[in-house]
C-alpha cells in the first residue's frame, strides 16, 4: 500500500491486529511501487471509462480493451517525446521526435512571421506609417 491516510489509520490498524494481513508501504518497506499503473487507472476512469455508460461487465471490458489498445498503439506520450509505448517497445518511430521538434520549430517561425505581418487600424504605429505613406 501507499502511506495514504486511508490505510494509516485506527481501523485499519485494528484490522492489522488479527496477524492475517501485514501492512508493507511503498518505498518504505519495499523498493517498488503500484504508483504507475494506480496513475494509469485513475486516466482511464477520469478520460475514458467515466465518459460512457457503464451499464455491464460486457460494456466496462468493451472500453477498457478499447482504452488500453488506443493508449499502447495512437495515443503520443510526452515522456516518449511523442511516441507511443508500442512504438517505443518495438523500436519503431524513432524519427517522430526529430519530426515533432522540426515541425514545432517550423510552426513558430510561421506564427511569430504572420505576427510581425499584422497590421491593423487601431495600432498608433500602422497608422503613423499609413499616414506617412499618404503625405509622400
Amino acid at each position: 500500500m501507499d502511506s495514504g491516510v486511508e490505510k494509516l489509520n485506527k481501523e485499519v490498524d485494528k484490522l492489522l491486529e488479527g496477524g492475517i494481513l501485514e501492512r508493507v508501504i511503498a518505498q518504505i518497506d519495499v523498493s517498488f511501487s503500484n504508483s504507475l499503473i494506480k496513475a494509469w487507472w485513475r486516466s482511464s476512469k477520469h478520460q475514458w471509462l467515466f465518459l460512457n455508460h457503464l451499464d455491464s461487465i460486457a460494456t466496462l471490458r468493451k472500453l477498457v480493451e478499447f482504452y488500453v489498445t488506443q493508449h499502447n498503439t495512437t495515443m503520443p506520450h510526452s515522456v516518449f517525446r511523442g511516441q507511443t509505448p508500442d512504438a517505443m517497445y518495438f523500436g519503431r518511430a524513432e524519427a517522430v521526435p526529430d519530426e515533432l521538434d522540426r515541425k514545432r520549430r517550423e510552426a513558430q517561425r510561421l506564427r511569430i512571421e504572420r505576427n510581425r505581418n499584422i497590421a491593423c487600424s487601431d495600432c498608433s504605429r500602422c497608422n503613423t506609417s499609413t499616414s506617412e505613406d499618404m503625405a509622400a
